[in-house]
């Protein structure tokens, strides 16, 4: 029985995907903890109302990215992590709190990466006059959002778009998406060569 600590910062709408998916699903896996950077993080109540363990370290509280990075990379260390999942964790992390988890620890991004890395993906998109957006699952590796890719969902671009509408229909993919790649990473089928992640039974990583 492998465990999974998924970090938040809001609500966590993916994080509920993943708790839910885990448990009809029936994985060989547990949500050990949901650890949020956010002490008002409407997702902590949900895992709370589950019997899901919650930590909070509030990034408030510490002078720098590495002081936080160290006391985060404590409370998810205390949860023995064999598989470390961000759903909407609004913070850079440094390369040294993720080389801890490296080959463990995933992301969920809403472009079609390499695509519209950081923010405001979805009015980039827009506004580049892109047919096609949507989202991707990769692996976290220190250089931001640039880890090998596991698993995409593709969107077509509508007429009329804004950016609420279209982040709409994405993060509904989102919620199929990221379940099916933590799925696999906690089942042992995926293998990585040369940056290129490949489902050994062949499962499609496009939806």
């Amino acid at each position: 029985m492998k465990n999974i600590v998924i970090l938040i910062s809001g609500r966590g709408s993916n994080m509920e995907a993943i708790v839910q998916a885990c448990a009809t699903e029936g994985w060989p896996a547990r949500i050990a903890a949901v650890i949020s950077n956010r002490p008002d993080a409407a997702g902590l109540q949900f895992a709370q109302a589950r019997g899901i363990a919650t930590a909070v370290v509030d990034h408030k509280g510490f002078a720098d990215r590495e002081a936080f990075d160290a006391e985060l990379a404590r409370a998810v260390h205390g949860f023995s992590p064999d598989v470390v999942v961000l759903a909407g964790f609004m913070r850079i992390l440094t390369p040294g709190f993720v080389k801890q988890f490296e080959g463990r620890m995933l992301n969920v991004h809403p472009s079609l990466l390499p695509a519209f890395p950081g923010l405001g993906t979805h009015q980039r998109a827009i506004e580049a006059g892109c047919k096609v957006a949507g989202a991707t699952v990769h692996f976290v590796t220190p250089e931001l959002d640039h880890g090998p890719i596991i698993a995409q969902a593709a969107v077509a671009v509508l007429p009329g778009d804004t950016e609420e509408t279209l982040a709409a229909r994405v993060l509904s993919r989102e919620h199929l998406l990221y379940p099916r790649a933590v799925r696999w990473l906690v089942e042992g089928l995926l293998r990585v060569d040369a940056g290129v992640v490949t489902q050994i039974k062949g499962e499609p990583q496009l939806l």
